[in-house]
């Protein structure tokens, strides 16, 4: 069994990015959000396009205002009224003033704003009652972006903030990747769909769906391949044509030691490159991970539901943000949380016990759902956001001690 960090590493190596060049596609900025861009994107414009108010009040010309008091007030002559949007018309000349509002544009001789509660405004003059510094107040053009510099770089996710920035620059259309196509097949004759009629024995295929949304929400299209009966030969036909046709397979079962496991052998018949066929992890040991000249990149994972999340979060989830065309962070953000409970863990896997995290006074939380915390109990797997950490060599950790939460989503 590879240890987990080893295998994390290991998946990383194999992924091979989409290809800025092949795999990208064009779309508007209302579609754009949390897609990966795939090209620099600059603008033709400065940010701000022009000289303008920081606040509402005056403009005016530093020199005649440098050394005013409350005691001794500069009387200035307004001499236009400039709202934001709004072209200024005049310039403005020793003595005087223009009323200003946020966002507008400076006039022509003004180089300082202001604010109105240091003024006191009489019919059409305004008295100064405090000096300001030189520039004060004054956004200037170029000051936040020059024009034809990198504004966003490729393989950042699109999100609110940049959406607006693409927004303000114009940009109407941007080169994004295209979304990985994720295949995903259960497999086992004991599985039937959640629409069938259940019959004694058999079990209802919850990972096609828990795994479908799972890929959907990490940027991917997933492909339902639906349940493939142990049946070797048509499994292994499944399989193949799964892997010329996706850029990741997901299957679930077939993977442990079972007279009817039979992933491993067909992925090293259709050419697969196995690195990883166990990992010392718990849940989800039986982990097999292969590559192919293609570039597909396959992940058999256990038919457990509970394992089969935990393994798509710990070692899937760094792979698709990988493949997806995103430039770092893509291994999982770990933090340090307090426990409600007792942690236990047999200590020779590095153990990863589901639960809630929550913040409490400023320190994190970790809490155990209710009911048996067993990887075949995939009913208090619901509204998990986070798997305590008991590493290897480690068999408990109390009430109140310090642990470590991988955070999930």
């Amino acid at each position: 069994m590879l240890p987990v960090a080893r295998a994390e590493s290991i998946v990383l190596d194999l992924v091979q990015p989409l290809n800025p060049q092949q795999d990208t596609e064009i779309v508007g900025l209302d579609m754009a959000n949390n897609r990966i861009l795939a090209t620099p994107i600059t603008s033709r414009l400065d940010f701000p396009h022009w000289d303008n108010s920081a606040m509402d009040g005056y403009a005016v010309r530093y020199e005649d205002v440098k050394d005013c008091t409350i005691n001794n007030p500069v009387i200035l002559e307004i001499v236009e009224e400039i709202p934001a949007g709004c072209q200024p018309k005049k310039t403005i000349q020793l003595g005087q003033a223009a009323r200003i509002f946020t966002g507008a544009m400076m006039p022509e001789g003004a180089d300082t704003i202001i604010i109105q509660e240091n003024t006191q405004r009489e019919a059409n003059r305004v008295k100064i009652l405090s000096s300001p510094q030189l520039g004060e107040f004054v956004r200037y053009r170029g000051s936040f972006y020059r024009a034809g510099t990198p504004m966003l770089q490729p393989g950042i996710m699109l999100e609110a903030a940049d959406i607006a920035v693409l927004a303000m620059a114009q940009c109407t259309e941007l080169t994004v990747y295209r979304r990985p196509r994720v295949a995903i097949l259960s497999t086992g004759d004991e599985l039937v769909s959640p629409e069938q009629p259940l019959k004694p024995g058999q079990i209802v295929d919850s990972n096609q769906y828990a795994l479908a949304s799972f890929v959907t929400s990490n940027g991917g299209i997933p492909i339902k391949l639906g349940i493939i009966p142990d049946d070797r030969q048509q499994l292994k036909t499944v399989i193949a044509s799964a892997i010329k046709s996706a850029d990741l397979v997901l299957s679930t079962g077939g993977v442990s030691v079972g007279d009817y496991d039979y992933v491993e052998q067909i992925l090293a018949e259709l050419g697969g490159e196995i690195p990883i066929s166990s990992v010392a992890i718990k849940p989800g040991k039986p982990l097999t991970v292969a590559k192919f000249q293609n570039n597909c990149l396959y992940f058999g994972i256990p038919g457990n539901p509970v394992s089969a999340l935990v393994s798509c979060w710990r070692f899937v989830q760094p792979a698709l943000k990988k493949l997806s065309g995103l430039k770092d962070n893509w291994q999982p953000i770990f933090i340090k949380a307090r426990s409600r409970n007792e942690l236990r863990s047999g200590g020779k896997r590095e153990t990863y016990l589901w639960g809630k995290l929550s913040l409490v006074d400023g320190v994190y939380e970790f809490a155990l759902p209710s009911g048996s915390h067993s990887s075949g109990n995939l009913i208090n797997l619901s509204q998990t956001n986070g798997l305590a950490v008991i590493p290897v060599g480690q068999t408990s950790i109390a009430v109140g001690e310090e642990v470590v939460v991988m955070q999930v989503s």
